[in-house]
Formats: structure tokens, C-alpha cells, sequence
């Protein structure tokens, strides 16, 4: 790219780094994104940058097949019921062990070493996600099937994410809640990363995933899309499988407040810049309504 070309590409981002300052961004960190070393140092770099020029980031990070992996390292079977992993307290020591200690540490290393200033922690710590544990379910097989200790979120009350922001930090938050007694829960990172962006009143909340996006009915990318039509989407089953609890939790994020939720590719480099600070983007943002009737650019960061 040539003097001019790199003038150019800072000039399209000036906008967009105007209105972010002093704004709060909440990243769902996961998939491949976490596991190639390229893409967890391009990921780093979008991070820090992010916080040089203003911006108030969090991370949520997941770390499922981290987590199966130590689970087969240490003879602990791992069973799954329409995708969701039965935890009982073997597995949950593991959960508990591989989210808040390896993978926490090591994304705060990572975003340290490039400059940043990061912390660690968990929704244990001040007990900032209270969580219920789930009910049992009923399986697609007819089998009513208890999770374990599995949760869903009750409350986040973020004040201890705020210090550390105010502070200068990154908190870099493990996807794990504490019930009323005290007992550690395994919680969606999707869920909790939502969660926590509902508390903090953020601007965007921006889910890393291992796909383009959203794509329609005719198998068009969609680039933009209205809370109704994603609803409808859903309805129709042409949103199934792992993009439905990531877009309901778009949906729950918008209606609590969060302006607008990025569900972006984490295979590309430099994702994050490229979603927030071009004009066009390059993954499917959701919003309380569309701004026209088609899908249209991503032109408003």
C-alpha cells in the first residue's frame, strides 16, 4: 500500500474513532480467532489499538475445545445434549481450572505484551454474575436431561469491570457466574459477553465467530439486519444451529439497550478494525431496526 492508499484508509477510520471515544465495546472472543497464532496476535494488536484511541474495551472469552481437550487429557468423558455440555463437578474443576486460569492468563499476557494494560478475572470475582443453574431440559430425543452445573445469568452488576476501566485496564472476563451459595457455574460466552454488555450500557457488542455472518433465505450475505427480520429468520429456520443462540443474544443485547451487535468472522486478520472503522465492514451487524428495507452496507461502524 502506497503513502497515499495509508492516508486514505486513516481518513475513512477518523469518523468512526471520533465517535467511539470514551465508548464501551464488548468482544466475545473465541473460535479459531483463539487458536491460530497470527490471529490471537492481530486480535492483541486490534485491542490495544482500540484503547489508544478511546475506546473502553472487555473481553469475554470462551474455550470449549480447550476445554475438551484437558477434560480427554484427564480420562473425564464429555458429554454434550444438543450442544450443550453436561458439567458435572469433574468437569466443572476442569471448566473452571482451563477459563479463569490457562486461557484468562494467557489473553492477558498476549494483550500486555503489545502494550496493553490488562486484568483477569471471572464473574466470581465480587460475584459480578449472579447466575441461577439451568433447569433440566428436554432433549430433541424426548430425554428430560439435567446440565449439571450449567447456569444462566440472573444479574451482572458491573461496578468492579467499571473500576478497572476507569483505571486504564482490559478486564478480560472467563464466562463463569457464582450462584447465590457461593457454587462456580459454567456459563454461554455468547450469553455472558451479552450480559455484560446489557450492564455496561455498550455501545456494541461484537461476537467473534468461525462464519462470514448471517446469510438469508437465498443464502445472500446480510450485512445489516433488524431485530424483526432476524426474528423472522429464526422462525423460518434459515438461522439454525450454533448462529441461533448468538443472535438471540444480539436480539436480548439490542433490547436491553446495546446500540448494535457485530457477528463477524474471527478468521480474518484484523476483523474487529475492519467491522468497526471501515465504511462497509465485513461481518453482519444487527440493530433494532434496519435502516432500509434491503440489506445495506455496513455504514455506520
Amino acid at each position: 500500500m502506497n503513502p497515499v492508499e495509508k492516508a486514505g484508509v486513516l481518513l475513512e477510520a477518523l469518523p468512526y474513532i471520533r465517535r467511539f471515544q470514551g465508548r464501551t465495546f464488548v468482544i466475545k472472543y473465541g473460535g479459531h480467532a483463539m487458536v491460530a497464532p497470527e490471529l490471537k496476535e492481530s486480535f492483541a494488536r486490534d485491542i490495544c489499538l482500540l484503547k489508544y484511541i478511546g475506546v473502553n474495551v472487555v473481553v469475554v472469552h470462551g474455550g470449549g475445545p480447550q476445554i475438551s481437550a484437558m477434560l480427554k487429557q484427564s480420562n473425564i468423558n464429555s458429554r454434550f445434549v444438543d450442544g450443550l455440555r453436561v458439567t458435572d463437578d469433574a468437569t466443572m474443576n476442569v471448566v473452571e481450572m482451563v477459563l479463569a486460569g490457562s486461557i484468562n492468563q494467557d489473553i492477558v499476557s498476549l494483550i500486555c505484551r503489545h502494550g496493553g494494560r490488562a486484568v483477569g478475572l471471572s464473574g466470581k470475582d465480587d460475584g459480578f454474575i449472579l447466575a441461577d443453574k439451568q433447569a433440566p431440559l428436554v432433549s430433541r430425543d424426548g430425554e428430560e436431561v439435567d446440565l449439571g452445573r450449567v447456569g444462566e445469568v440472573r444479574h451482572v452488576t458491573p461496578d468492579i469491570v467499571v473500576e478497572l476501566m476507569r483505571a486504564g485496564f482490559i478486564p478480560v472476563i472467563a464466562p463463569i457466574g457464582v450462584d447465590e451459595h457461593g457454587q462456580s457455574l459454567n456459563l454461554n460466552a455468547d450469553t455472558a459477553a451479552g450480559k455484560v454488555a446489557e450492564a455496561l450500557r455498550a455501545e456494541k457488542l461484537i461476537l467473534l465467530t468461525d462464519v462470514e455472518g448471517v446469510r438469508g433465505g437465498d443464502g445472500q450475505f446480510l450485512s445489516s439486519l433488524g431485530a424483526a427480520q432476524a426474528r423472522a429468520l429464526i422462525e423460518d429456520r434459515v438461522i439454525d444451529g450454533g448462529m441461533i443462540p448468538k443472535v438471540e443474544c444480539a436480539l436480548d443485547a439490542i433490547a436491553a439497550g446495546v446500540r448494535k451487535v457485530h457477528i463477524v468472522d474471527g478468521r480474518k486478520d484484523h476483523v474487529v478494525l475492519l467491522e468497526i472503522f471501515t465504511d462497509t465492514g465485513t461481518g453482519t451487524e444487527i440493530v433494532r431496526a434496519p435502516k432500509s428495507a434491503a440489506p445495506v452496507p455496513n455504514s455506520e461502524g
